[in-house]
């Protein structure tokens, strides 16, 4: 019930008892205004019909050969596995740690991987940290995938890694586009001079909110190569969880563990 704002506000006769309340007696949680929702959103069918249009002229430019047409997203790999409700129903999964890192470990752990990662950008300085993050883009018609891994996404690692795919596709001579969802880092105004200076080679499409899980299809693949990865599996420390990752993305391209749908 909306609440005009003369004649129906709240006043002493309203109002709870004087303790504090997480919710109102009679409420669930979940339909409460300000409960923080959780799993995917699902974005308006109207942007999604909309988007859909402009990918479709986008491939089909491809298709031609005009353009190169890029799915790029990001996900991130952690060094074990977490356990979720239900785990113990899937398939076996008896490397998953009994005890793993709590919420202040992981949260030094990882401070200690950026303090050495900003300070000189190398490998093999990063001691600490449990999680890492792969950059990736596929090639709309193939099966080839473009990524980079980094200890955390950060906008000079995405800048980093639109010069990494300019350097291997800018020879071609055509125009890359570059999907992808509309993440704080991908409008930064860090990355306002390269997509300028680069305009007439490279192009960068934002897609609607809340729509990269319904229209970009790196999506299935982050979930399949997750599952080739070990979704139990721990890593004693972060070489070897970087590692890993490349054997499989390596692996990929001799022979695909994905198959997109064009």
């Amino acid at each position: 019930m909306e609440l005009s704002r003369t004649c129906d506000r709240v006043g002493a006769t309203h109002r709870g008892p004087a303790w504090a309340r997480k919710c109102p007696l009679g409420l669930k949680k979940n339909a409460l205004s300000y409960c923080r929702p959780t799993g995917q959103l699902t974005p308006t069918s109207a942007a999604l019909a909309y988007a859909s249009i402009d990918l479709a002229a986008l491939e089909y430019r491809a298709h031609r050969g005009e353009i190169i047409l890029l799915y790029a997203d990001e996900t991130v790999l952690w060094r074990f596995a977490l356990p979720r409700a239900g785990w113990w129903r899937k398939a076996q999964r008896y490397r998953l740690p009994i005890r793993p890192l709590s919420r202040s470990q992981i949260k030094r752990e990882e401070a200690l991987k950026r303090q050495a990662w900003m300070r000189y950008r190398s490998w093999s300085r990063v001691t600490s940290g449990v999680l890492l993050s792969v950059l990736g883009a596929v090639q709309y018609g193939t099966s080839k995938v473009c990524y980079k891994i980094v200890p955390h996404f950060e906008t000079e690692g995405f800048r980093h890694y639109i010069h990494q795919v300019m350097s291997v596709l800018g020879p071609s001579g055509k125009k890359v586009v570059m999907v992808t969802d509309r993440s704080g880092i991908h409008r930064a105004h860090k990355l306002t001079f390269t997509l300028t200076h680069d305009q007439d080679r490279f192009e960068l499409h934002l897609l609607p909110a809340r729509s990269g899980h319904h229209l970009n299809p790196i999506e299935g693949f982050w979930r399949r190569m997750k599952e080739v990865i070990g979704a139990g599996r721990c890593f004693e420390d972060l070489h070897q969880l970087y590692q890993r990752p490349r054997q499989v993305l390596f692996a990929h391209h001799q022979r695909p563990i994905y198959e997109f749908s064009w």
